[in-house]
C-alpha cells in the first residue's frame, strides 16, 4: 500500500470512493474539463466511474501502471496528480494533474506535483519526468516551467482535439536537475 505524502498543506494519498463530491465538484466545471481529453463536464455518475477508477491506481508495480493520488487540503480533495511510468528500462514516467480552481493562486498544485516529482525521483529512481499539454494551455505550461521542467518540444498538430488538430507541448525533467532545484521549491 502508497504510504502518503505530507508536504506542509498537503496530503498527497491513494483516491478512495468516499472522494467522489470533491472530485465531482470540478470535474463537472465546464472550465477543468476545458483541456482535457473528452472535453466535456462529467455526470456524477461519470465521476463515481473515475473516482473508480482513479481509487485502483495505487501503485507502480510494473511498467504501464498509474499513480493516481488525491492531494488532500483543508479537509477536501483539491485535486489529483498521477505518475504514469512509461518505461522501466529508462526510467521514465509521465506526470499529470487536475486541480479545483477554488484552489487555484495558493501555489497548492505545484506543491503536489512538487511533492510527487520528489518521490518520484527520490524514493522510486526515475531518471526522466516529462509532462505534456495543449499549446493554450498556459497555466499548465507555467506550472512546469515553475517546477524547473524545460520545454524540450512542441508537437505541432500532432493530435486531435475537440474534432481538430492541436499543437501539444512536452516539458521534461532529469533526477539530476530535479535534485538541484528541489530545495527551493515549496513542499
Amino acid at each position: 500500500m502508497f504510504t502518503p505524502i505530507r508536504t506542509r498543506r498537503l496530503t498527497l494519498r491513494p483516491v478512495t470512493p468516499d472522494d467522489l463530491d470533491d472530485v465531482y465538484a470540478y470535474q463537472r466545471r465546464p472550465d477543468v474539463c476545458r483541456w482535457l481529453l473528452g472535453g466535456e463536464p462529467r455526470t456524477r455518475e461519470q465521476s463515481r466511474e473515475s473516482v473508480a477508477a482513479m481509487a485502483r491506481e495505487d501503485g507502480l508495480r510494473v511498467e504501464g501502471d498509474v499513480l493516481t493520488l488525491a492531494a488532500a487540503a483543508e479537509g477536501r480533495v483539491a485535486g489529483t496528480v498521477e505518475l504514469v511510468w512509461r518505461s522501466q528500462a529508462d526510467r521514465t514516467a509521465e506526470v499529470g494533474y487536475v486541480f479545483n480552481p477554488e484552489f487555484s493562486g495558493r501555489g497548492l498544485a505545484t506543491e503536489a506535483v512538487a511533492a510527487l516529482l520528489d518521490w518520484g525521483f527520490e524514493e522510486f529512481g526515475l531518471h526522466r519526468v516529462y509532462g505534456r499539454c495543449h499549446a493554450g494551455n498556459e497555466a499548465s505550461a507555467r506550472l512546469m516551467t515553475r517546477l524547473g521542467m524545460r520545454c524540450e518540444a512542441r508537437h505541432v498538430e500532432s493530435y486531435l482535439f475537440r474534432g481538430e488538430w492541436a499543437d501539444r507541448l512536452v516539458f521534461a525533467m532529469l533526477a539530476r536537475e530535479w535534485r538541484s532545484r528541489s530545495a527551493a521549491l515549496p513542499g
